[in-house]
């Protein structure tokens, strides 16, 4: 029997209800209370900074022993004289329809009457660990604790033996799930691990946590590296940070691959910043925004009388950049004339201004960046090979936001923070809803379009209010619009897609008016709204420009 059929066996859904008018949410006989996820996030951090990460994942782990235990009382009492395996398996329902975490069985070998139990599950959507993330970032250590002590203590309550899980895989060292393996305690042969099972001395260890979280905040300050402006802990990212390290030093040719708006001159800044030329000037040019007849002398600099209206002679980006550091963005797109000459620059260190005769002697560091394929624009002709050899004697491929979704969090808060200081505006972060969009949006504009989206999103958003889907997405869909609703009777209820075919298959029947249905339907939602045309648009997930279209288009009929 799946877990879907246990579940529906049970009636497990119907046992969560609600009533409003009391303020109380009961699960069978026992009185729950929603939390916000953002707030546990909130209570994991505050517990973390102030007793330290070994204290603090004790007292989660023990926290969620105590609430797996008390579930485990409940579903013996749903089962009652049912099959025991049927029991045990409820728990991940149990689980799930308290929003924790969505657990698919992977293999278990349970057998109650010898006390025998050892399983693997996997967990999908854990609020814990993306709460732990967004205030975090990616870790090397799981960070699912509270769930870990709910399905020891649920799992034990059943066994009568004490049993422990332990996580394997977990979101927030940067896996797309969690997964968790469970056995009798005993055969874990790990003391230290058992222990965050253990009531402990608070006040007899301070001193020793207290070195504990100095250590550890040293440490991250350490691998942090946004200090100076760069966000991120990303593989990917972190890979191109310290190839970018290993370059900086040195006189080395950079070359930035990877798509637009990932972040490549910021790359370069880096590089410079990082070099012994940091003092020196960062001169940045894009090769793709200087028309082709002009690029020569934006590079090169011109010479006085090279051509008509030439009036006196003009430094190139080259001689800026002497002492410096040059960065040529869209390299890919120079002409091949300018290709030539940029080739004579990197192998001599002399550059020609326009008209002019004489050499001109630069010391400069290039760090080029394109995003275009240099090995097919040289297989068609349009890229010069010798030019690419000299370029990519370095090269680094800065990875796309969609392959750093884990760096998302840190992105959003460092960048709100930003726009609300330039704005003078105060606003809270992202909703739930918003965030969850974030994390499946594909991001096809990466970072520069990250931050034109939360850039509209301070804007929009009310002073002092959250961040909405509607300030920072225009025209998309909220894919978390369709999920569980309450009835009449305070039972939860799925969306019933069958039910909708139901409907359409009965309003298709003889004699019916699509013209006649959209009038009905609109009547009735400008009359919910009070007529105010901007509330009756949002009901009908149209724009208000469109509901207005349609009623005038009515009265326009009526008239003729």
């Amino acid at each position: 029997m799946t877990q879907v059929d246990l579940s529906e066996r049970y009636d497990l859904r119907s046992r969560l209800r609600f009533e409003p008018k009391q303020g109380l949410i009961w699960l069978g006989e026992y009185k729950m209370q929603l939390l916000h996820a953002r707030a546990l996030g909130a209570l994991r951090k505050e517990l973390i900074e102030s007793l330290g990460t070994e204290r603090a994942r004790g007292l989660l782990v023990r926290m969620g022993f105590a609430s797996g235990q008390q579930d485990a009382l409940l579903v013996r009492k749903i089962v009652g004289d049912g099959n025991p395996k049927d029991a045990f398996l409820l728990g991940p329902e149990m689980h799930m329809l308290e929003g924790a975490v969505k657990t698919r069985i992977l293999r278990s070998d349970i057998d109650i009457a010898k006390g025998r139990f050892e399983g693997e599950f996997a967990w999908e959507h854990s609020v814990e660990a993306d709460g732990h993330v967004q205030h975090f970032g990616v870790g090397t250590d799981p960070v699912c604790w509270i769930q870990i002590g709910y399905a020891s203590g649920y799992v034990s309550a059943f066994m009568n033996r004490f049993v422990v899980f332990r996580e394997t895989e977990c979101i927030g060292c940067g896996r797309a799930e969690c997964r968790i393996v469970g056995k009798l305690a005993e055969q874990w042969n790990d003391p230290a691990y058992l222990a965050y099972f253990e009531p402990d001395n608070f006040q007899g260890e301070m001193a020793q946590l207290q070195a504990q979280v100095e250590r550890l905040e040293a440490s991250l300050r350490a691998k942090r590296p946004c200090d100076d402006g760069m966000i991120g802990s990303a593989p990917a990212f972190t890979r191109a940070l310290d190839l970018a390290s290993r370059a900086a030093p040195g006189q080395i040719t950079v070359l930035l691959l990877g798509e637009t708006g990932v972040g490549k001159e910021r790359f370069a800044r880096w590089v410079h910043d990082h070099s012994p030329r940091a003092a020196g000037p960062f001169v940045a040019v894009n090769c793709a925004a200087i028309p082709n007849e002009l690029i020569e002398s934006e590079l090169f600099g011109v010479q006085k009388g090279a051509y008509t209206g030439a009036q006196q002679s003009r430094l190139g980006r080259f001689e800026r950049a002497h002492g410096g550091t040059l960065f040529l963005d869209e390299v890919g797109d120079l002409s091949p004339s300018a290709q030539v000459k940029l080739l004579r620059a990197l192998q001599t260190g002399v550059i020609e201004r326009l008209g002019g005769t004489e050499p001109c002697k630069v010391d400069v560091r290039l760090v080029a960046a394109t995003n275009v394929d240099l090995l097919r624009a040289i297989a068609e002709g349009r890229f010069r090979a010798d030019l690419y050899y000299r370029l990519a004697a370095y090269p680094i491929t800065i990875p796309p936001l969609r392959e750093r979704r884990a760096d998302l969090p840190l992105f959003v808060e460092a960048l709100i923070r930003k726009y609300a200081r330039l704005y003078d505006k105060r606003v809270g972060c992202l909703t739930d809803r918003a965030r969850r969009m974030f994390e499946q949006y594909a991001w096809p504009g990466n970072i520069r379009e990250l931050e034109n989206v939360l850039e509209r999103g301070v804007l929009l958003a009310p002073i002092g209010g959250e961040i909405e889907i509607g300030h920072l997405f225009a025209g998309l869909s909220d894919p978390s619009s369709a999920g569980v609703t309450l009835d009449s009777q305070g039972h939860l209820g799925e969306r019933n897609d069958d039910a909708d075919q139901q409907v359409c298959e009965q309003l298709l029947g003889d004699g019916f008016d699509l013209e006649a249905h959209e009038r009905r339907l609109i009547d009735v939602a400008v009359k919910r709204a009070g007529g105010n045309l901007s509330k009756a648009a949002r009901m009908l997930r149209i724009t208000r420009r469109q509901l207005a279209y349609r009623l005038q288009s009515r009265q326009d009929a009526v008239a003729d």
